[in-house]
């Protein structure tokens, strides 16, 4: 097995804040390619500081990660045993590494990618998941109340907005955007709420039709979350707070939802197990993202039927796709054909650095 990766610094459309840090105006992601024989296969990092982890530490433990792969010898060729190999390899690699779940999921997504190009079949298919899956939210970031107003209306066509909260006018911004947008808010506060606060909050969050509040408080304050689901009908989601499936158990009976991203939890097979142990226990669930390029968007996707609500827009944030062959449809669904692997091919002559060229699909840039 043959390894290679790529740092990639793409330009975001416009600069993106949430509550826990600064704007950034550029996104990195590590694109890894695994060649295997004849068959190679695409898989992303897209590494965040808050979970430990950069550009730098995906490529030092890439070699790590890629010889306890090679130990579990080379995959059979049938798609069920093709299956028990990618957990497999998946065990191997939580074995020779704790964390770097960005890493990991970069070569967990090249492996699925691999193989189902090897069958000639599509990476959902690979996972006996369906190509079907709710459409995605398309999220704008902290701003004056005023910007966000004028970007919540631009995507308007988009079934629901997720709005970052954490900010000085959170109340004002939700009512500036329900006045441009009719349909669903989710608020994601990224840690940046107090407890009072939002709890003083909440009658005007249910007025405004919000329908769920991520990750309000600390992710380890567990009793604040409990204490805030105590107090709405709407579902508190958990997201800094949950990573992997192992988190999942301290969870039950202190929020409703939980936030799946498979840089997170290592990959998309990992995030397949994580979604069907969070129904098993009672959670709504929803398939998140990292800003990604659409080799990420692709493999997530493969799982999103498993999911109440998709928030899977990182491509669309970025200025320039470097990848093709992922296409958004009118209903905002992902359209995930019957093609083989993820589906997706570099563009070798487009800039991944370059500047805004206009409006895509309505997105305010």
């Amino acid at each position: 097995m043959e390894v290679r990766s790529e740092i990639l610094t793409m330009a975001l459309r416009a600069p993106f804040r949430i509550a826990r840090e600064h704007p950034e105006d550029v996104a990195t992601s590590v694109i890894v390619e695994v060649m295997w024989g004849d068959h190679h296969g695409l898989g992303e990092a897209a590494p965040g500081a808050y979970y430990g982890e950069t550009a730098e530490t995906v490529m030092a433990v890439l070699p790590i990660l890629a010889a306890a792969v090679e130990e579990a010898g080379e995959p059979p060729l049938a798609i069920a045993g093709a299956r028990r190999w990618l957990m497999t390899a998946d065990a191997a690699m939580e074995s020779a590494i704790g964390r770097n779940w960005a890493a990991k999921a970069a070569l967990d997504i090249a492996l699925h990618d691999l193989l189902a190009r090897r069958a000639s079949i599509p990476v959902y298919e690979l996972l006996g998941t369906s190509a079907v899956a709710p459409p995605t939210d398309f999220s704008i970031g902290i701003d004056d109340p005023a910007d966000v107003a004028r970007r919540a209306a631009r995507a308007a066509s988009f079934p629901a907005l997720k709005i970052k909260v954490g900010g000085p006018a959170d109340v004002e911004t939700l009512r500036r955007v329900r006045e441009a947008y009719d349909g669903p808010i989710r608020v994601d506060a990224n840690t940046g709420w107090q407890p009072e606060g939002a709890a003083a909050m909440l009658p005007e969050l249910v007025a405004l039709g919000v329908e769920l509040i991520e990750q309000p408080f600390p992710a380890h304050r567990l009793d604040q979350l409990a204490w805030l689901q105590e107090r709405t009908e709407l579902p508190i989601m958990a997201d800094e707070s949950v990573e992997t499936t192992d988190d999942l158990n301290a969870l039950v009976g202190v929020v409703a939802a939980v936030n799946v991203k498979l840089m997170k939890c290592g990959g998309v097979g990992p995030a397949l197990r994580m979604l069907e142990r969070a129904r098993e226990l009672g959670f709504r669930s929803m398939i998140g993202c990292m800003v990604e390029t659409s080799v990420g968007m692709a493999a997530s996707a493969s799982v999103a039927a498993l999911a109440e609500w998709v928030d899977l827009d990182g491509n669309l944030l970025l200025a320039r796709d470097p990848f093709r062959g992922l296409e958004l449809g009118s209903d905002k669904r992902w359209q995930l054909t019957g093609g083989p692997g993820l589906g997706v091919t570099r563009i070798r002559s487009a800039p991944v650095d370059g500047s805004v060229d206009g409006s895509v699909d309505g997105i305010d840039p």
